[in-house]
Protein backbone atom coordinates (compact mmCIF):
# COMPACT_ATOMS: atom_id res chain seq x y z
CA UNK A 1 0.00 0.00 0.00
CA UNK A 2 1.62 3.22 -0.81
CA UNK A 3 1.03 6.27 1.44
CA UNK A 4 -0.86 9.32 0.38
CA UNK A 5 1.57 12.23 -1.31
CA UNK A 6 1.90 14.71 1.04
CA UNK A 7 0.42 17.72 0.32
CA UNK A 8 1.82 20.87 -0.08
CA UNK A 9 1.19 23.73 2.75
CA UNK A 10 0.50 27.22 1.34
CA UNK A 11 3.17 29.50 1.99
CA UNK A 12 2.27 32.30 3.75
CA UNK A 13 1.45 35.40 1.86
CA UNK A 14 3.75 38.04 2.98
CA UNK A 15 1.96 41.27 3.52
CA UNK A 16 3.39 44.28 1.76
CA UNK A 17 4.42 47.24 3.59
CA UNK A 18 2.04 50.32 3.76
CA UNK A 19 2.37 52.93 0.59
CA UNK A 20 4.44 55.95 1.70
CA UNK A 21 2.21 59.17 2.43
CA UNK A 22 2.02 60.68 -1.25
CA UNK A 23 4.16 64.13 -0.81
CA UNK A 24 1.63 67.04 -1.64
CA UNK A 25 2.61 69.78 -3.40
CA UNK A 26 2.86 71.91 -0.07
CA UNK A 27 4.94 69.35 1.70
CA UNK A 28 8.29 70.56 1.88
CA UNK A 29 6.92 74.21 2.62
CA UNK A 30 5.34 72.79 5.27
CA UNK A 31 8.48 71.32 7.09
CA UNK A 32 10.17 73.98 6.63
CA UNK A 33 7.63 76.56 8.80
CA UNK A 34 7.03 73.88 11.21
CA UNK A 35 10.51 73.94 11.47
CA UNK A 36 10.44 78.46 11.86
CA UNK A 37 7.48 77.61 13.91
CA UNK A 38 9.28 75.68 16.52
CA UNK A 39 11.66 78.53 17.15
CA UNK A 40 8.31 80.31 18.74
CA UNK A 41 7.78 80.28 22.38
CA UNK A 42 4.69 80.51 24.15
CA UNK A 43 5.08 83.28 26.74
CA UNK A 44 3.85 81.79 29.48
CA UNK A 45 5.08 78.10 28.95
CA UNK A 46 8.32 77.24 28.18
CA UNK A 47 8.06 75.10 25.18
CA UNK A 48 7.67 75.70 21.46
CA UNK A 49 4.38 76.36 19.88
CA UNK A 50 4.39 72.59 17.82
CA UNK A 51 5.61 70.76 20.46
CA UNK A 52 2.14 72.42 22.65
CA UNK A 53 0.35 71.19 20.11
CA UNK A 54 -1.27 74.68 19.47
CA UNK A 55 -1.02 73.87 15.25
CA UNK A 56 -3.82 72.44 13.62
CA UNK A 57 -3.14 72.72 10.17
CA UNK A 58 -2.61 74.58 6.94
CA UNK A 59 -4.82 75.54 4.22
CA UNK A 60 -3.21 76.56 0.85
CA UNK A 61 -4.26 78.62 -2.34
CA UNK A 62 -1.74 78.50 -4.24
CA UNK A 63 1.86 80.13 -2.83
CA UNK A 64 -0.91 81.77 0.18
CA UNK A 65 -1.30 79.99 3.02
CA UNK A 66 -4.05 80.25 6.03
CA UNK A 67 -2.66 78.20 9.55
CA UNK A 68 -4.91 77.52 11.85
CA UNK A 69 -3.55 77.43 15.55
CA UNK A 70 -5.15 77.99 19.22
CA UNK A 71 -3.93 78.85 22.03
CA UNK A 72 -3.69 77.08 25.86
CA UNK A 73 -6.37 79.43 26.93
CA UNK A 74 -9.15 82.09 25.07
CA UNK A 75 -8.14 85.06 27.20
CA UNK A 76 -4.33 84.71 26.39
CA UNK A 77 -3.20 88.48 26.28
CA UNK A 78 -0.06 88.11 24.08
CA UNK A 79 -2.41 86.45 21.13
CA UNK A 80 -2.06 89.15 18.48
CA UNK A 81 1.73 89.58 19.11
CA UNK A 82 1.72 85.89 18.87
CA UNK A 83 -0.04 85.83 15.64
CA UNK A 84 2.10 88.26 14.06
CA UNK A 85 5.42 86.70 14.90
CA UNK A 86 3.93 83.14 13.48
CA UNK A 87 2.68 85.09 10.41
CA UNK A 88 6.26 86.43 10.08
CA UNK A 89 7.81 83.04 10.48
CA UNK A 90 5.88 81.94 7.70
CA UNK A 91 6.45 84.37 5.47
CA UNK A 92 10.31 84.10 5.62
CA UNK A 93 9.93 80.01 3.98
CA UNK A 94 10.73 79.89 0.13
CA UNK A 95 7.29 80.16 -2.15
CA UNK A 96 4.94 81.14 0.48
CA UNK A 97 3.90 84.28 -0.91
CA UNK A 98 1.62 85.57 1.94
CA UNK A 99 0.10 84.00 5.60
CA UNK A 100 -2.50 84.55 7.73
CA UNK A 101 -3.17 83.34 10.98
CA UNK A 102 -6.86 82.14 11.94
CA UNK A 103 -7.23 81.29 15.97
CA UNK A 104 -9.81 78.72 16.13
CA UNK A 105 -10.99 77.63 19.55
CA UNK A 106 -12.68 74.33 18.56
CA UNK A 107 -11.83 71.88 19.12
CA UNK A 108 -9.79 73.47 22.48
CA UNK A 109 -6.24 73.26 23.56
CA UNK A 110 -5.43 70.56 25.79
CA UNK A 111 -2.40 69.04 27.09
CA UNK A 112 -3.38 65.70 25.19
CA UNK A 113 -2.22 67.48 21.82
CA UNK A 114 1.49 68.09 23.35
CA UNK A 115 3.98 66.13 21.29
CA UNK A 116 5.47 63.02 23.39
CA UNK A 117 8.58 65.09 23.90
CA UNK A 118 6.22 67.92 25.60
CA UNK A 119 4.76 65.24 27.97
CA UNK A 120 7.62 63.99 28.90
CA UNK A 121 8.81 67.85 29.93
CA UNK A 122 6.12 68.96 31.48
CA UNK A 123 5.10 64.87 33.39
CA UNK A 124 1.95 63.73 31.40
CA UNK A 125 4.04 60.62 29.98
Amino acid sequence: MTEPAPTATPAAVPVPPAPPVPAGPYTERERLITENLKQIYDPEIPMNIVDLGLIYGFDWKGDDVTLKMTLTAPGCPVAGILAEEVKMAIEKVPNVHSAKVDMIWDPPWSPERMSEFAKRQFGYA
